[in-house]
């Protein structure tokens, strides 16, 4: 069974255990760090920004998720997450800005409402493992960065 970090239960659902910049960041790659810099670069001001401990930690948050509308809104609302919110998918998730993002928020938020945090959490664990060699990708890895296979995860 995956340990539950509750730091890591973003309320979009993004969860953030498969999250690049949190990865990155974990495992201090440089070069992967890198790389999320051209990604981000509307959002961040250079690589010092590609730090994250989680979405709900107390510790380093990105920038991108420290100023989140969704965020502030399941505070308000005094919910732990959307996949508590009867009003799902509402406008924040409908104008979300990445693509990729609000496709996961749109698979994420049913599954996790449906099978409840513990099993949520594992099947993100299992999901972003390469299928071919088992290494532990990130959320929008179009290819695994060990066996060099296409996948698609989201």
């Amino acid at each position: 069974m995956v340990e539950l970090k509750r730091e890591l239960l973003s309320p979009c659902g993004l969860y953030c255990g498969v999250c690049a910049v949190y990865i990155a960041h974990r495992d201090n790659n440089l070069k992967f760090k890198k790389a999320l810099t051209n990604v981000y670069k509307p959002f961040i001001k250079g690589i010092e920004d590609i730090k994250c401990t989680g979405c709900l930690s107390d510790g380093e948050v990105f920038p991108v998720c420290r100023r989140c509308p969704i965020k502030d809104c399941n505070k308000e609302r005094g919910t732990k997450g959307c996949y508590e919110c009867e009003e799902f998918p509402c406008k924040y998730i409908k104008n979300f800005p990445l693509k990729v993002g609000k496709k996961v928020i749109l698979r994420a938020i049913p599954t996790w409402r449906e099978l409840g945090t513990a099993k949520f959490v594992e099947m993100e664990e299992k999901r972003y493992a390469c299928p071919e060699c088992g290494n532990y990708l990130f959320r929008g890895a179009k290819r695994c960065n060990k066996c060099k296979i296409a996948v698609d995860l989201d």
